[in-house]
């Protein structure tokens, strides 16, 4: 499978293994091949189920960026699950992933078993904040439409959320920014105008009504994002906390081995599987 239409949208979407079904959402400026060795084993354990998000990689770009927002994407994501006979299923979501995954568990409950929340926020509450990021990401959107995907993705390795990335030996990050470099400026700068952490509707309000078991891990070498985890792991029932040392802003980049034992060993608590 490729190709997936919803509401005049192509989706990106790869099904295959056989079991419980995954879905794995990725963050921005990836896209769903990105996950690599995880996907790979996952898929000898699940139905993997593997998108690429509107703007990126063989997705269609949004004319109107709200078609890219986190909101528009989680109910896209639902009829896909639901389509593709898919749903209930687990849902493993990281950073722009994690905020679609968290918002498919409050409006779309039915569709999930069991979440996965890796680097999550569940959005800016004070307008003043929301404002400002989204000044932030609209400058962005216009510097890439300007200027090129390349010289966008040199300015966004060296935010300083990234700073970790330097445990990555030359082939991964070299494999890490190729895949970058395949997206397209215009989807790029569509998801940041639809998508971006101050343009989603704050769910933090909401976070009570999580019910499915839920698994948050944050890396410990990044502050800001690790305080949005533990913020969105207080918040939903039960959920599990996994703070990863030596892990910054993507542990399943930075400690791949430590990533996959907690999802897997989380995921294979699932009964009903």
């Amino acid at each position: 499978m490729s190709g997936v239409i919803v509401d005049d949208l192509r989706w990106e979407v790869r099904i295959r293994g056989a079991g419980v079904p995954l879905l794995l959402v990725h963050g921005f400026t990836g896209r769903g091949s990105g996950w690599g060795a995880h996907a790979t084993a996952l898929a000898r354990q699940f139905r993997l189920v593997v998108v690429d998000l509107p703007g990126h990689g063989r997705s269609g770009i949004p004319g109107d960026p709200a078609t890219a927002s986190v909101e528009r994407t989680a109910d896209d994501l639902a009829v896909i699950l639901r389509r593709e006979g898919c749903a209930p299923a687990h849902v493993l979501g990281y950073s722009l992933g994690a905020r679609v995954a968290l918002r498919l568990a409050v409006a779309h409950p039915a569709a999930l078993r069991r979440l996965v929340l890796e680097s999550p926020s569940a959005g800016l509450t004070v307008e003043a904040e929301r404002h400002a990021r989204r000044a932030v990401d609209a400058g962005r959107a216009d510097r890439l439409e300007r200027d090129g995907i390349e010289a966008f993705v040199d300015e966004w390795e060296h935010e300083p959320i990234f700073a970790s990335h330097a445990v990555l030996s030359p082939a991964r990050a070299a494999r890490l920014r190729a895949e970058r470099l395949r997206n397209r400026a215009t989807g790029l700068a569509s998801s940041l105008r639809g998508a971006g952490l101050g343009a989603m509707e704050p769910l933090h309000d909401r976070l009570s009504g999580v019910r499915m078991p839920t698994l948050v891990v944050a890396g410990a070498l990044d502050p800001v994002g690790r305080a949005r985890a533990e913020s969105v792991a207080a918040g939903i029932p039960g959920a599990r906390l996994e703070i990863v040392t030596g892990a910054g802003h993507a542990p399943h980049l930075e400690t791949p081995t430590r990533f996959r034992s907690l999802v897997m060993t989380f995921l294979k608590e699932d009964t009903a599987a």
